[in-house]
């Protein structure tokens, strides 16, 4: 017997509810935005190269490298090339949707504050005519939206990354970085937002290999690999989402939990979370945050850290301006 659906009434007020979160997203990212991260965005991607624009008759003082013999050929007489600056970019957001994002132990999940954080980078893109599109992914692409400008592009971009429900629990980083890989587009700016959970960065977490913890060292390689295929190209940003109680288990002695990515599984034991157990779980947590910032280090991205109930506008305002500053230099 299945359970009846939500009422017109419910589903309506649900419609309504998920409208007022978008549009407190939108007010609280284009506030932050507008006061304190547009000057700082332009100056970071600006100058991003030419684009053929047309050709001329050659003329007195024309740098000759710019001389198109094709058409100089042709016509039997010289020509130039002529080029404009690329002012329009692409921002990329490649979201984790997985079901570790549904952790929340303080007044709001981690896929709420991913969404604000996906917001504010959006906004400061179309302020500055630039386009946005999402890849949404679990350990398969989820959801894909083509780059396009505009307010309302951005409001949908939003509402699919608070509501879209995964088809898997599971996650593969590496699976949207391919995917950016695939796309053969010019240069982006790429934005990778996700807790970096099952990036494989640490060794075989409590208890020993489980099922979402086999072949953490060929995870690691091929996140790695992933990650330098889309650098090449573009200029990523690594965005790590944490929520408190992931980094620091209480000492609670025997408890009942729930896997949020292996729920299909069964994914609900009961655990000692004893002192002793809490401690490897700190170890764990310990090395795989070491992984994670090695990883940054030895490929030269500079990496964001969120963590959910603190302040998440002042980290992002501060790595915007160190990042503006560099640029100058």
């Amino acid at each position: 017997m299945t359970a009846p659906g939500p009422t017109q009434a419910e589903a309506r007020e649900a419609t309504m509810a998920l409208l007022r979160e978008v549009r407190r997203i939108e007010i609280q990212t284009s506030r932050l935005v507008d006061q304190h991260l547009s000057g700082s965005y332009q100056s970071l991607f600006k100058g991003r190269g030419v684009a053929f624009s047309e050709v001329r008759a050659y003329e007195a003082g024309d740098d000759i490298r710019s001389i198109d013999w094709n058409v100089t050929a042709r016509t039997g007489e010289a020509h130039v090339k002529l080029f404009t600056e690329e002012r329009e970019l692409t921002v990329m957001l490649l979201v984790d949707m997985s079901a570790s994002l549904d952790l929340g132990s303080t007044n709001a999940d981690k896929r709420n504050l991913v969404a604000r954080l996906a917001a504010t980078f959006a906004f400061s893109a179309i302020r500055n005519n630039d386009r946005v599109g999402l890849i949404g992914f679990s350990d398969r692409v989820e959801v894909f939206v083509p780059p396009r400008s505009g307010r309302k592009h951005v409001l949908a971009v939003v509402q699919h990354i608070l509501t879209h429900p995964p088809a898997s629990r599971r996650t593969d980083l590496t699976v949207g970085l391919e995917t950016m890989a695939r796309l053969g587009r010019r240069h982006a700016v790429v934005i990778l937002i996700s807790d970096f959970i099952d990036a494989g960065l640490g060794d075989a977490g409590l208890g020993g290999a489980g099922p979402g913890q086999a072949g953490s060292g060929n995870r690691a390689a091929a996140f790695e690999r992933a990650l330098k295929l889309v650098r090449r190209r573009n200029d990523m940003i690594p965005v790590r989402v944490e929520d408190p109680i992931e980094l620091d288990l209480p000492n609670l002695g025997l408890v009942s939990v729930e896997d949020l990515e292996l729920l299909e599984l069964g994914g609900i034991s009961v655990i000692d979370l004893g002192g002793r157990r809490a401690k490897r779980y700190r170890e764990q947590v310990a090395r795989e945050r070491e992984g994670f910032d090695k990883l940054m280090n030895r490929l030269r991205l500079e990496a964001m850290t969120i963590r959910c109930g603190e302040n998440w506008e002042k980290p992002m305002v501060r790595f915007f301006e160190r990042r503006a500053r560099r640029m100058r230099k």
